[in-house]
């Protein structure tokens, strides 16, 4: 017995990247009834294939288009490009220049992907979007939650958790269930041409990057001092903006530093413990050095998915985030002087400002916010 007739089919436009998630999303959603219709975002055309010389989004748009014509999806190319330089791009370049480190797939999750694939699905007559993110959508009553995927070391709400009650009761996630070996044997059994595809690293739509010569482009360079954790100067870099905290210095990172100092008496891994905007100093320190563990956090620009600030206050005991795959850390939240303050149980290290801190009751994604100190 089929799940729909014919007329009854409910329509989903299915972001197609042209990877092995939304191709297998596409087949899913084929088999459980949807009229499913595909779509490539073309958000950025200046990276190239350092082989062939190509575009970036070409190759991966022949990908998706090859996957939509074997399982006979009809198939469009969406141009976001100008808003995605300005939403995203621009606004990246921005934080990086006042020292913050910012998070562009969350900016574009939040202001390309998901809202203008929902208009454009509402322009074409379709109701519903799905993507091959690694999550999972809930609805409890008529409120939508968001969860961590099945798969944990694939788990991708972190990057989510800016999405609203609008977007998430429009959205489907169906790859959500699944581990990554289960989509690939599911890719290798349909045959697939990207079943052992490697998934896309780096930024997103801009891919893997060395991020200093991208930022180069854009934002001069400006010698400063590297010190240490007693103001030692031991070395001198080329602007603040480049280097996020907990990133490795030395000669092979583009540093020339003194690590062997009074304080440390021996040579020893180093790594960016503190940004100063105003005097383009950097401060560096030794592996498991005091300086770059970080347990108290404020939370700014808080937004929930599906609580109010009072029902979410009284949580007191989350899980915090503060890489997409990174540890869950048992934390205490209070709220101090009408800011919202994360305590987390033990010291981290790598904790910048601009970044998110994603904040969870078990597997629920309550939402999050920008880390600042």
């Amino acid at each position: 017995m089929k799940l729909f007739s014919k007329k009854q089919k409910p329509k989903v436009l299915l972001a197609m990247s042209g990877g092995v998630d939304s191709s297998v999303a596409a087949l899913l959603l084929k088999k459980k009834g949807y009229d499913v219709y595909g779509a490539f975002m073309k958000n950025w055309s200046d990276t190239k294939n350092k082989i062939t010389g190509e575009c970036a989004w070409v190759e991966e748009r022949n990908h998706a288009i090859k996957i939509a014509t074997k399982l006979e999806i009809p198939f469009v190319t969406l141009d976001f490009e100008k808003e995605y330089k300005k939403l995203v791009v621009d606004e990246m370049f921005k934080k990086y220049r006042i020292g913050i480190t910012p998070n562009p797939d969350i900016d574009c999750n939040e202001k390309i992907k998901f809202p203008l694939l929902i208009k454009a699905a509402k322009k074409a007559g379709i109701d519903l979007i799905a993507t091959g993110h690694y999550a999972r959508i809930k609805k409890k009553g008529k409120r939508f939650e968001l969860h961590r995927s099945k798969d944990e070391s694939k788990d991708q709400s972190y990057f989510l958790y800016r999405q609203g009650q609008e977007d998430l009761s429009h959205t489907i996630f169906p790859v959500g269930n699944l581990t990554k070996k289960k989509i690939r044997e599911i890719a290798r059994k349909n045959q697939f041409q990207n079943a052992d595809k490697k998934g896309t690293t780096g930024i997103c739509f801009i891919g893997k990057i060395n991020l200093k010569d991208f930022l180069s482009k854009k934002i001069k360079k400006k010698k400063g001092k590297i010190v240490d954790p007693d103001g030692k100067v031991i070395g001198v870099h080329d602007g603040i903006y480049f280097y996020t905290i907990g990133q490795r210095l030395g000669p092979r990172y583009g540093f020339e530093v003194e690590r062997k100092t009074p304080t440390t008496k021996k040579m020893s891994k180093w790594y960016v413990a503190k940004k100063d905007a105003k005097t383009n100093v950097l401060v560096a320190a030794p592996e498991g050095h005091p300086i770059l563990y970080r347990k108290k956090i404020i939370v700014k620009t808080l937004h929930l998915i599906d609580e109010t600030k009072f029902e979410f206050l009284k949580h007191k005991k989350v899980f915090s985030r503060i890489r997409q795959v990174g540890e869950l850390i048992p934390s205490t939240m209070t709220l101090q002087k009408n800011q919202i303050i994360i305590e987390l149980e033990k010291g981290i290290t790598g904790v910048s400002e601009g970044q998110a801190i994603v904040l969870y009751n078990k597997t629920k994604c309550l939402g999050g916010g920008v880390i600042s100190f």
